[in-house]
């Protein structure tokens, strides 16, 4: 069950979602509208000869700043990486991430397939900005860039993302490696004391 307008605001009031700064004129009937921030990452292709997962080869990046009132031209088929400006997160609800109607038209493609927020994950979240269109679209810091739809689950999660999240606290490093994960499970369960012996 997804929540309303009238829910999100209630939940943003007592502090079930945490939305930092949260604007009501940019409630929509069950969704909220979250604007594009400041970062990019861009792809130096002429620095990177494949992309090779598996093997952990990636891309090398660039990171540039657009300041406010200033622009960013995507151009056709080209993937970036953006964040918001909006600060945001639930330990009691699932957030997902979609476009706007609007932008869709024009061919820009906010998130890939990565448009989930599992409970306890707070952040920036990052954007996967990609133009399908044939012509350049021109990003604007500030611009309304997609949407957040909030969702009950059946149960309380038994395993939060503070716990297992990959990206946890860094959200815009481009690739995280799972194996600092295992090792961050490894060190809380050494961490947490014993049952004390009867």
């Amino acid at each position: 069950m997804f929540l309303s307008d009238v829910d999100i605001k209630k939940a943003v009031q007592n502090g079930d979602i945490v939305i930092k700064d949260f604007d009501e004129k940019r409630l929509q009937p069950a969704s909220y509208d979250i604007c594009l921030g400041n970062k990019f990452l861009i792809t130096s292709s002429h620095e990177s000869l494949v992309i090779d997962p598996v093997n952990k080869i990636y891309a090398k990046h660039v990171e540039r700043i657009v300041p406010d009132g200033e622009a960013y031209y995507l151009h056709p088929g080209v993937t970036v990486l953006g964040t918001s400006k909006d600060y945001f997160g639930s330990d009691k609800y699932l957030i997902q991430l979609s476009g706007k109607s609007s932008l869709a038209r024009i061919g820009l493609v906010v998130h890939n397939t990565a448009g989930l927020i599992n409970p306890g994950h707070f952040l920036n979240i990052t954007f996967e900005l990609c133009n399908f269109n044939k012509v350049p679209i021109v990003l604007r810091p500030g611009m309304p860039i997609g949407q957040l739809l909030f969702s009950m689950l059946s149960n309380k999660v038994q395993k939060d993302y503070k716990k297992t999240g990959r990206y946890q606290d860094r959200d815009w490093d481009h690739f995280a490696d799972p194996k600092e994960l295992e090792g961050k499970i490894e060190k809380t369960k050494k961490a947490k004391p014993g049952k004390a012996k009867k």
